[in-house]
């Protein structure tokens, strides 16, 4: 008899046999579980290898045991690569069949090789399997993120990417020649067979055009290395050098001589504009002035002057910044001139020495100076004796001592330098030491409740070194006290809505100027608000936020009760009564006399009594009824069966189930208001 179970059919015998034909039967066995070793006889359990890339792969499968004698295959997926049939006797009772792969392959790494043996078709075979574990050469190495062009001082990443080594390749980063010693790091993965490698690495100028190199390698294989190499371009802020032209000489650059620059650049990319600046500020391309810019590294002045002379800068801009030159000087010979044009007036008192001073801008700085007195006796020149000479600081100081009123007049002074005595002398004016002259003209603003700020224009001093002084007073007495080297004060301290008088005169050695008084009247001070009245106004306004809350609130309270009361005054409310039976509650005539939110003043209403809630809850039953008011209640998985039936009656009587909310209000005696159930 044959009995399927599944797709296995297994067959059964039934009936009466002969035992003797089993007993001169030999006894059947099982080979063992076959066990794999390596070409060297070690036993191999999971993972055979690892192997190198394009060697000999050599497996060896040994079964002992089984009657009858057992065959042994080598077998891939389900391809039969090799065959000990039982027919091929052996020396012992271990039977061994030999796998050889010649040369391994990619192809071969994680191919599973089953080592089976066999002696029945009722037994499912034994079965031994490895994997074969390979080492791989990298196939290609490149150079993936190739962040052209890089820049100076700015740290720069570089990925390398290597594909084909197991285990992963050794990355290394090459420039010049030399390994890089930046940081590096590794990614391994394992799943794609890829070896990524990360290079941190802030360039150099220098290292600009220069070669860098990728380089994966296998520590399992000989001549193995690969390499990927990248050329560098490498931005870099302009440098830039000026130089004055060849046929310049720094040290005789006279007034109306023709001046040349040139200005160096180095720079990547290139620069794509060049300025100059003297002493800081823009020069511009003026021809008509003798500025004249031919290119962008190259700068003409015509017919040089001394104002001309001082610091010139080039500088240089490419997308990476701006560099500019160190400053170059350029020195321009002149006659001395005075520092200042105007005619100085010196108070100088009979029998007192006075010291003048001749200040003369040179270069280079004058070496002797001159001093003339021309008065009503006529032009003297003074001895050498009676005046010193600064010459790196391009002065003279003369000290006169008047002896009579004829030794006031004129005094001049005249410096000479290599290029030559002074043109037009410096002139000072003598006049005998007296009092100053009084401000004049004083403005008061910016007048607050407690200071204000004044100014004057200031008299003749006298010939003399003068101050100014400006006093406050009230009816109290002084305020404030102000001395200044300028008819300029600041005024504090005053006090707020007071009237003040001021009072401004100048002083010198000789004496006092005459006074120039004036008056005025600070501004009253604001007075501060008190905690109480933040206070106060703190309270009204949280006081309005919580009116107006409360005030919204109530209204949608309003609303809700309005709108339950309108909803429930359309259903008709279907109480149990004690019979089981289903009492429809009829609609109230008067709204006044049985509404539910209202107390009724007398007792003797008629209205009815509804029944506690408790009890409606209580004796609520579903039974089979015709009335539209009827509640359908779903079938719940706990519902018997007899119940059931009696739902699915309902169901196809009524045509549907349909949904109804029962709206049960009850009255406490206490509260003597309602509430709404819904069931």
């Amino acid at each position: 008899m044959v009995v399927m179970r599944g797709k296995t059919a297994v067959t059964l015998f039934c009936g009466t046999t002969d035992s003797r034909h089993f007993d001169d039967l030999p006894p059947k066995e099982l080979p063992s579980k076959p066990v794999i070793f390596d070409e060297f006889g070690k036993e191999i359990t999971g993972v055979a290898g690892p192997y190198n890339e394009g060697g000999e792969i050599k497996l060896i499968c040994s079964v002992d045991g089984g009657n009858p004698i057992p065959r042994v295959q080598w077998l891939q997926a389900e391809t039969v690569l090799a065959t000990l049939g039982a027919g091929e006797a052996q020396p012992s009772s271990s039977r061994a069949l030999t796998l050889v792969i010649a040369n391994a392959t990619r192809a071969h790494l994680s191919s599973v090789y089953t080592c089976t043996a066999d002696n029945t078709m009722l037994s499912t075979p034994q079965r031994a399997s490895v994997r074969i574990d390979l080492y791989l050469r990298p196939l290609s190495v490149e150079i993936v993120s190739r962040e052209q062009p890089l820049s100076v001082g700015r740290r720069a990443e570089l990925w390398c990417k290597s594909t084909g080594a197991r285990p992963p390749a050794t990355i290394t980063w090459w420039l010049g020649g030399k390994q890089l010693n930046s940081v590096t790091k590794q990614r391994d993965l394992e799943n794609r067979n890829e070896t990524q490698s990360l290079l941190q690495w802030t360039p150099l100028k220098e290292q600009n055009g220069q070669v860098l190199t990728c380089r994966a390698e296998h520590e399992k294989f000989n001549k193995s290395t690969i390499e990927s190499k990248l050329p560098l371009n490498i931005y870099y802020v302009p440098e830039a050098r000026m130089h004055l032209g060849a046929n310049v000489n720094p040290n005789d650059i006279e007034e109306g001589d023709d001046v040349y620059f040139g200005c160096d650049v180095d720079a990547n990319p290139p620069a794509y504009k060049v300025v100059w600046e003297h002493n800081g500020v823009l020069l511009q391309h003026n021809a008509a002035n003798g500025v004249i810019l031919t290119g962008n590294t190259n700068l003409a002045l015509r017919n040089v002057s001394r104002h001309q002379a001082g610091l010139y800068t080039c500088t240089a801009s490419n997308v990476e910044g701006d560099g500019k030159s160190p400053p170059l000087r350029m020195q321009v010979v002149y006659r001395p001139l005075c520092h200042s044009r105007e005619i100085k007036l010196i108070g100088a008192a009979l029998q007192e020495p006075s010291s003048v001073e001749c200040q003369v801008d040179a270069f280079p700085p004058p070496d002797t100076f001159e001093w003339t007195l021309n008065n009503s006796a006529g032009s003297i020149k003074v001895d050498a004796e009676r005046f010193t000479v600064h010459a790196k600081d391009g002065r003279s100081v003369l000290t006169y001592t008047p002896v009579s009123d004829v030794d006031y007049g004129t005094l001049s002074c005249r410096a000479t330098n290599l290029a030559g005595q002074q043109v037009s002398p410096c002139v000072y004016t003598l006049l005998p030491a007296t009092r100053p002259d009084s401000p004049a003209n004083c403005t008061v603003y910016n007048l607050t409740d407690d200071s204000l700020d004044l100014t004057c224009l200031s008299g003749y001093e006298g010939g003399l070194p003068c101050t100014y002084i400006a006093e406050v007073w009230a009816n109290e007495g002084l305020v404030v006290n102000s001395t200044n080297s300028l008819t300029v004060w600041n005024l504090r301290r005053l006090g707020a809505n007071r009237h003040l008088r001021i009072v401004v005169y100048a002083a010198n050695i000789r004496g006092r100027s005459e006074h120039v008084t004036f008056t005025v009247e600070t501004a009253p001070r604001l007075s501060p608000r008190t905690d109480a009245q933040e206070a106060w106004e703190v309270n009204w306004a949280v006081g309005g936020v919580l009116g107006a809350a409360l005030t919204v609130a109530i209204i949608l309270c309003l609303a809700l009760i309005a709108t339950r009361l309108r909803h429930s005054s359309n259903y008709e409310v279907t109480m149990q009564s004690s019979k089981n039976q289903k009492t429809p509650l009829q609609k109230r005539t008067s709204p006044d006399d049985c509404n539910p939110d209202l107390i009724p003043l007398s007792k003797d209403t008629d209205c009815p009594k509804p029944p506690e809630y408790s009890e409606v809850v209580s004796k609520a039953e579903v039974k089979n009824s015709s009335s539209n008011n009827s509640v359908a209640r779903t079938q719940s998985p706990n519902t018997p069966p007899a119940q059931k039936n009696e739902l699915q009656n309902d169901r196809s009587s009524n045509g549907g189930v349909r949904s109804h909310r029962e709206v049960v209000t009850t009255r406490t005696p206490l509260l003597a208001a309602h509430q709404e159930s819904c069931v």
